[in-house]
């Protein structure tokens, strides 16, 4: 039975017909993971950075994030680098994990409508040694998760629709309010947990 709803807003920066955002995500009977790399600069070799962190995702799904985060950073050595965001919710012990690197951002919306955004750590992937931080909270019934790159402003993201129930809402209001041509690549997904 499928807990989570999915829609995906991306859009290439102006003059670009390459997105150098990439993404995945994926629900089993146990987890759902949902991972946002956002390849630096933009063009062919951001999508370049940004494809081998989604694959090195793919591969490893059922590690958990800060293992995901570290064979990530490992791959990119003599790479351009990623900032990157994963999402992962864990059925059995009803909590969340969330780690953010550099400009990809999480936000949290309650059924409450009590909205956090997580703090990124600082930096980037590229194969440096470092330690990066991973957030886990109790799992919230009916809860929205968007997750960003840094083409979506902290303007946006204060609007209203980000409370809507519906994914499809949120990412197809958001394409219709920002349709001017985005000055830097813009990948926004709206996830929705609802267990019933």
């Amino acid at each position: 039975m499928n807990r989570v709803k999915v829609a995906v807003f991306q859009e290439a920066k102006k003059g670009n017909n390459e997105c150098g955002d990439s993404y995945f995500y994926s629900e089993t009977e146990n987890e759902f993971i949902c991972a946002l790399a956002d390849g630096l600069g933009s063009g062919e070799f951001a999508k370049e950075s940004s494809e081998i962190v989604i694959n090195i995702i793919k591969e490893n799904i059922n590690s958990p994030v800060e293992e995901l985060v570290k064979k990530c950073n490992e791959k990119l050595i003599g790479k351009r680098g990623t900032v990157l965001a994963i999402l992962k919710i864990d059925y059995h012990s009803n909590s969340y994990s969330i780690s953010s690197i550099g400009n990809v951002g999480v936000m949290t919306i309650t059924r409450g409508n009590t909205k956090k955004r997580s703090i990124p750590n600082a930096g980037y992937l590229a194969g440096f040694n470092r330690k990066f931080q991973v957030i886990q909270e109790p799992l919230e019934n009916e809860m929205n998760f968007i997750m960003y790159t840094d083409g979506v402003t902290s303007k946006e993201l204060t609007e209203h629709y980000f409370f809507e129930k519906e994914v499809e809402r949120i990412t197809k209001t958001f394409a219709f309010k920002s349709k001017d041509s985005r000055k830097d690549d813009t990948t926004l997904i709206a996830v929705r947990y609802e267990h019933n």
